[in-house]
């Protein structure tokens, strides 16, 4: 069981990058057209990537298994623990408009999504994790212990990757 509710670590960017994608999309549909109930999906598979990785994830298993082995510009392993903090910051402006939408109403509740587009745009469309920064900036405070993600807090390993060739992906 304990298995089954991990994140995986490494990361594929080209994956998590279509994932942003997919969230971004749906976060415009929802937002253009005043489609709430696609609240209920964005909330459901950022629960999902939180708890089990792509695992029970629609969107996630399309990531992992179709699009993202295909997007040979961003195959390139990065680390798991930022990945999913930035997943549960999804996961909670997902269920805070969700919320909104249920207790105030969709005019109120779609102006929450426009941060998580944002957010998602960047990781997607540019490849900059604002969740993953986030981490970075509470680790080097303290907030985040170095044990959560050894690999983040060892910035000569990481740069040693970045340079090497042989880039493993997962």
């Amino acid at each position: 069981m304990k298995r089954f509710f991990s994140f995986p670590n490494p990361v594929n960017e080209a994956a998590a990058r279509t994932v942003a994608i997919g969230v971004v999309i749906m976060s415009v549909v929802a937002f253009v057209t005043g489609s709430a109930w696609i609240l209920i999906l964005l909330s459901y598979g950022f629960l999902a990537r939180v708890l089990a990785g792509p695992k029970i994830s629609p969107l996630g298993l399309f990531a992992v298994r179709v699009s993202g082995p295909r997007i040979t510009a961003w195959q390139r392993s990065v680390p798991g623990p930022p990945k999913r903090f930035a997943q549960a910051m999804g996961l909670t402006f997902s269920l805070a408009a969700l919320i909104t939408w249920l207790s105030a109403g969709w005019l109120d509740a779609r102006w929450i999504l426009l941060p998580l587009i944002a957010a998602a745009a960047l990781e997607g469309f540019a490849g900059y994790c604002l969740g993953c920064t986030i981490f970075a900036w509470l680790m080097r405070r303290g907030v985040i212990p170095e044990s959560v993600c050894v690999e983040c807090g060892d910035l000569s390993a990481r740069k040693q990757r970045a340079t090497s060739p042989d880039i493993t992906i997962t």
